[in-house]
């Protein structure tokens, strides 16, 4: 999903030698392929979008698969980048890095500072590690490895399967369907009450490029060699209930929403500070209620694509 919002906006930006590769073609958790990659195409800069990813049930029911997925995602692409002689490399993590008790809205110092959230910790583990893989390559060979840590995205091309995608595809979804169906009822996890800020995939492809093409001085200015990532987000945020609403609407819903609170709600409020970011200049741009109504649009548009 980020991978292609990006590579859109980077060819709307008149890029035209755009070098990518699918999961079929190139497994990024194989280190010699990765490698014989790198070696061949020599790239001048390096987006690191992809990742594996998952709402609440996923995290719970495949933790190992999420760690050692991405951590060898992570450790072949930015050091096999690094042997080929990139000096410019971009890696995306996640909000769930900060502890699960962290001061609300979360400020990039507040990694390490305490525990992370039980159910999405091995991911949290792995989206750590990316960070400081940059930053150590950063002080040890004095390249520039930039990361940003995006909050829960949403747009054209999410996942929307029905037990392992994030918490706002599985609700246009589950809305969408109870709405063909003409269900009386839509039942949502949890009690409900958690607040979550989302920002549009396309938003994020623009932070990301923004953070890419920052002056090496600027960016070194406005972070640390060892707290180096920045936040990206709108600095907005929204109960689980009143998206299940929102969502309700755009979807044609009319029906009664209950909550089911023997479900996880995770952590109670993910809420990014992007004071940092906004400082450098960049700021969101895509409004919640217009960004759902076009991911709902995309979604019917490809429905087909998405049913499994």
């Amino acid at each position: 999903m980020v991978g292609g919002a990006i590579f859109r906006q980077l060819q709307a930006a008149g890029e035209t030698n755009i070098v990518t590769r699918t999961h079929a073609e190139l497994d990024l958790t194989n280190q010699l392929a990765v490698r014989d990659f790198m070696q061949a195409e020599r790239p001048d800069v390096v987006i690191l979008a992809a990742a594996k990813v998952g709402g609440i049930n996923a995290n719970n029911t495949y933790p190992a698969d999420f760690i050692y997925e991405n951590l060898m995602i992570e450790c072949n692409v930015i050091h096999e980048a690094f042997g080929a002689g990139v000096q410019k490399l971009l890696q995306l993590g996640s909000s769930c890095i900060y502890p699960k008790a962290v001061p609300q809205p979360m400020r990039e110092d507040a990694l390490l500072t305490g525990t992370l959230e039980p159910t999405n910790e091995p991911y949290a583990v792995a989206k750590i590690a990316g960070i400081k893989l940059c930053e150590s390559y950063n002080r040890q060979h004095g390249v520039d490895y930039r990361s940003v840590m995006p909050t829960n995205l949403y747009g054209p091309g999410d996942n929307f399967h029905p037990d392992n995608s994030h918490v706002m595809p599985a609700l246009i979804r589950r809305f969408h369907e109870a709405a063909r169906d003409g269900l009386a009822e839509v039942v949502i996890w949890g009690s409900g009450t958690p607040r979550r800020e989302f920002s549009h995939v396309d938003d994020m492809a623009a932070a990301s490029l923004f953070v890419l093409n920052l002056p090496k001085d600027t960016y070194a200015k406005n972070t640390d060699p060892m707290l180096s990532h920045i936040n990206v987000g709108t600095g907005v945020d929204i109960s689980i209930f009143e998206l299940a609403q929102l969502i309700a609407r755009v979807t044609g819903f009319t029906g009664k929403i209950s909550t089911d609170p023997t479900k996880p709600d995770g952590t109670m409020r993910k809420l990014m500070d992007v004071g940092r970011l906004a400082q450098m200049g960049w700021s969101a741009g895509i409004q919640l209620e217009q960004g759902l109504a076009d991911t709902y649009e995309w979604y019917l548009a490809n429905i087909e694509t998405v049913r499994a």
